[in-house]
């Protein structure tokens, strides 16, 4: 008995050996996986935070090629009205548009034309300096107030320039993406990301 027993020993030695690098290995293997995972989760992570920080660039870009041609469009309309000398009669009468209501679309009369603005129309929706269209441009609505689909906010000003105040405007336009404008409110106006704004000088000319 005692000689199968030292012969079985051998055996049982190799077995348990076996055994038990077996399960080092499967610990092993384990801990690799569980770092995989985690370097493979951490990566996944990194990717969405970059596609999602692209994404809100693409639509920051996109918004700020939107409200750039609105305020051209509004720059041409107000660049349009009639601003210079009547010499017909040889006497340069000034001669100005002061009733084309530029906040209708089409534009129509009853409005204010290139009437000096309120000094905050720029900041606060004016009836007659402002307007609201919706994400594809369009025209929503004009008042004090943004109406229901209003994609981006539009004022204007108008204001003599200083040192030649009878013959010089200083035409200023505004476009904001409406939920910009929303997060303003109730916070000193400051230039938002996304928004527009142009300036331009008007001179009286003779036709």
């Amino acid at each position: 008995m005692r000689k199968v027993e030292r012969a079985l020993q051998p055996a049982m030695a190799t077995a348990m050996d076996s055994a038990e690098r077996r399960s080092h290995e499967r610990g092993f293997s384990l801990a690799e996986t569980m770092i995989s995972v985690g370097l493979l989760t951490t990566i996944s992570l990194s990717v969405a935070q970059l596609f999602a920080v692209a994404a809100n660039a693409n639509l920051d870009a996109r918004r700020q090629t939107a409200t750039a041609i609105l305020a051209a469009q509004k720059m041409e309309q107000l660049r349009g009205l009639a601003w210079g000398f009547d010499t017909t009669a040889g006497l340069g009468i000034p001669l100005s548009d002061t009733t084309t209501d530029l906040s209708a679309d089409p534009p129509g009369a009853g409005g204010r034309g290139l009437n000096p603005s309120p000094p905050d129309s720029l900041a606060v929706s004016t009836p007659g300096y402002a307007d609201y269209l919706d994400a594809h441009g369009q025209r929503v609505g004009s008042g004090s107030g943004p109406p229901p689909n209003t994609a981006y906010v539009r004022r204007w000003s108008i204001q003599p320039l200083p040192t030649d105040p009878d013959d010089t405007l200083v035409l200023q336009v505004m476009v904001t993406p409406v939920g910009r404008e929303l997060a303003a409110v109730g916070s000193p106006r400051r230039r938002m990301p996304g928004e527009t704004w142009l300036v331009s000088l008007k001179i009286r000319k003779g036709r």
